[in-house]
């Protein structure tokens, strides 16, 4: 049956000393025991052979279906400048093959950049530990949730900001219900975090952790003070999600008194991909170092005095018992990893700070433009937003976003109250934002 298959490794001997081991006489035999009913005897609808050019064709084909759109849009991934070398580092064969560093003596070259990235999460973060990376963001604040409760020990209840991503608020939810934690909800003020309704939620007692975002979903900045010293009196761990690129010019989760940082590492040059992969980040303070998930890399000498670099911490269930294991997850994104040490040892504090200059700058001219057409109402008139911000429509938030979309745009997001937002990163130029405009006025 296989004979005809010539990339198929096995040969006929090979297929017949198989079935003569298990006592097997043929092929069919093996399968004597399927109901004839759902075998399938007929012919596979299989295209005809193409040639390469036909195939190359074909998929260019369906690629072109997909609508090549401006995007103005954000909500927790960003359309931000990925320099022209990155890709090519990256799709270096030592890098695009490059396993899990088990055996970490010959590993040094993957160890090493695994550590340049850590130490450049921790300067960004202000944090003393990070991880080696995480799947995604939300899978990290759902992490940072898991913590909390193992930190806590007695305590089972995590506190989240209502004004986190809806995404990431998901997955933590979804990570709570199965590991028995109980999730209360900060309601918001004014776009933010309410200080009075954390306090309220604290006084009620069996809480672990406070998870609130650095930059909400709102786009908003957020006010963070008094935050630290009222968590930490009731002895629960404080976690920020931050956006990483803002960490250039905002105050870090450090600043703010937090025990953890954690995020999503796309805005760090990671192309929007249609959703990935991208690449979560953890950092926290050295006291919860053993709590963290995932791996940590370390800097140590061989015998001879040599830098060297070895896998420090390893707190998974493929290493210890598994109910000692910090976290299920078994590997982390480390080409992504790396993707953004490149970005970030290209851009540099003062690259960092003038993509969010400009950010700032078209962010603001697009919000000042919106209100002009009088098509919107602003929502939060005082509150500070670096490249993404919400407002309210006064026309239905669909004619908007059908009207932008058949003007090449992705813009005008609704949000779970109503209002559409707007994100402008450095990519887009003062000119694409008249046109956007224009083709509301129209």
């Amino acid at each position: 049956m296989m004979a005809g298959f010539q990339y198929f490794p096995q040969t006929a001997p090979d297929i017949q000393a198989m079935l003569d081991r298990i006592g097997v006489k043929s092929l069919d035999d093996l399968y004597s025991d399927v109901p004839a009913g759902f075998l399938y005897k007929g012919e596979y609808d299989l295209p005809d052979a193409m040639t390469e050019q036909e195939v190359r064709d074909f998929f260019e084909g369906l690629a072109a279906k997909n609508p090549r759109l401006t995007v103005f849009a954000g909500a927790g991934a960003y359309d931000h400048y990925t320099p022209a070398v990155i890709p090519y580092i990256t799709q270096r064969s030592e890098f695009l093959t490059a396993y899990i560093p088990y055996q970490c003596e010959i590993s040094q070259g993957t160890l090493r950049y695994i550590f340049e990235y850590q130490s450049m999460i921790c300067t960004l973060t202000g944090m003393d530990v990070s991880n080696a990376s995480m799947y995604d963001g939300p899978t990290a604040a759902a992490e940072a949730m898991r913590m909390s409760v193992a930190q806590a020990k007695k305590k089972n209840t995590v506190l989240v900001s209502n004004t986190l991503l809806p995404q990431v608020r998901g997955v933590i939810a979804t990570y709570a219900r199965y590991y028995g934690v109980t999730i209360k909800e900060i309601e918001p003020y004014a776009g933010q975090t309410s200080i009075c309704s954390l306090e309220k939620l604290m006084q009620e007692g069996d809480v672990a952790g406070v998870i609130v975002p650095s930059v909400n979903r709102f786009g908003i900045i957020e006010d963070l003070t008094g935050f630290a010293d009222m968590i930490h009196a009731d002895k629960a761990l404080f976690t920020i999600y931050c956006d990483p690129s803002a960490l250039a010019v905002v105050k870090t989760p450090a600043e703010w008194g937090a025990d953890v940082a954690v995020g999503d590492g796309q805005p760090l040059g990671i192309p929007l991909c249609y959703g990935g992969p991208y690449v979560g980040f953890m950092a926290c303070r050295k006291d919860y170092m053993r709590k963290l998930p995932g791996r940590i890399v370390g800097q140590t000498a061989d015998k001879e005095e040599r830098r060297a670099f070895v896998l420090t911490l390893q707190a998974r269930e493929q290493h210890i018992r598994r109910e000692k294991a910090t976290s299920n997850i078994c590997s982390n994104e480390s080409l992504m990893a790396l993707w953004v040490t490149v970005y970030l040892s290209l851009m540099g504090p003062e690259g960092m700070k003038q993509v969010n200059d400009l950010c700032w700058q078209r962010s603001h001219y697009l919000y000042s433009r919106l209100l002009e057409t009088g098509k919107f109402q602003a929502v939060f008139p005082d509150a500070p937003f670096l490249k993404e911000f919400v407002l309210k429509p006064l026309v239905p938030a669909s004619d908007l976003q059908k009207t932008l979309s058949d003007a090449g745009f992705f813009a005008a997001l609704e949000t779970e109250e109503g209002y559409v937002s707007f994100c402008v990163t450095e990519k887009r130029s003062m000119a694409q934002i008249d046109t956007l405009v224009n083709a509301l006025k129209s």
